[in-house]
């Protein structure tokens, strides 16, 4: 992302700083919508296999909220020229927000597989699933997500030789296998869930899990696929107009956030939907992802 210039096209700057005012003013209704989930999941609903997923997910878009707020903050002090910051850390918080995003996708991945799998062979998901597979499928996806963000700032932040170029091109190529790997999973997943609750002589109920589960994916598919398809794929063509890459990165982003931004409030959509009388948030957001008695942890 780079800094803008009053001497330049006046418009392209102003869309600039109206889509950097609405990524600022998204990230922090999306941190206090997270952090509200974080707090009840963590400390006053009881824990299941599915809320489990959650919190993670819900820790992973607090930190990309941040991210991009401190990003956004950094381009609005210097487009205003109160303060330059050095290329080294625009970059770095840049390649911050791959850590997150990455575990967003791995945790609505693991959702949506483990739902189907409770789906297809419920009498192996009862009698054969791991009690705390939720908890050890979270830490090894953090811990991966971790393993490639701490690659790509090892050799990718800077080079200084074509070993290291090299180096940076294999984790990206890498951490781009990752994420069409997430992808093919969760469309699969999702489209075989969706299949079973609609068709077929045994239909599915279709549950407020379901429907939470559903929209979840739909509004990462709608808003935050771009964000990585971008990053990953359109930045590193050499041919691509400077002008025209700011303004997609800052739309992309717009996208990112509302995605983070939106899932707090799916949640607490479906608890409340068609609740006649005002209840805790407590109660409508264990309403929205309670699941089976065998997802207890």
């Amino acid at each position: 992302m780079t800094g803008a210039s009053p001497n330049g096209d006046r418009a392209f700057y102003a869309e600039q700083v109206i889509l950097g005012a609405l990524i600022i003013t998204i990230a922090i209704v999306g941190l206090a919508g997270n952090a509200a989930v974080l707090w009840l999941l963590g400390f006053h609903v009881r824990r299941n296999a599915f809320t489990v997923y959650v919190l993670n997910l819900a820790g992973a878009d607090f930190l990309l909220l941040s991210c991009l707020l401190i990003d956004f903050l950094i381009f609005a002090i210097e487009f205003f020229h109160l303060s330059n910051f050095s290329y080294y850390i625009t970059n770095l918080l840049i390649i911050m927000t791959f850590f997150p995003y990455i575990v967003g996708l791995s945790m609505l991945s693991a959702i949506s597989t483990e739902r189907c799998l409770s789906v297809l062979w419920p009498i192996w998901y009862r009698c054969h699933r791991p009690r705390h597979l939720s908890a050890i499928m979270c830490t090894l996806l953090w811990a991966l997500c971790l393993v490639l963000s701490i690659l790509a700032w090892k050799y990718c932040l800077y080079w200084s030789n074509s070993s290291d170029y090299f180096k940076c091109m294999k984790i990206d190529f890498t951490m781009a296998s990752w994420l069409i790997f997430l992808l093919v999973v969760l469309l699969g997943s999702s489209l075989a869930l969706l299949l079973k609750i609609l068709c077929g002589s045994r239909r599915v109920p279709l549950t407020r899990l379901y429907v939470t589960i559903l929209l979840t994916v739909l509004v990462f598919l709608l808003c935050g696929l771009p964000y990585g398809f971008f990053m990953f794929l359109l930045i590193r063509i050499e041919s691509f107009n400077e002008k025209y890459g700011v303004f997609t990165y800052f739309v992309m982003t717009l996208l990112s956030s509302v995605n983070s931004c939106t899932n707090p409030i799916i949640y607490f959509f479906v608890g409340s939907f068609r609740q006649r009388q005002r209840q805790p948030l407590t109660e409508v957001l264990q309403r929205a992802l309670q699941g089976s008695p065998e997802d207890q942890e």
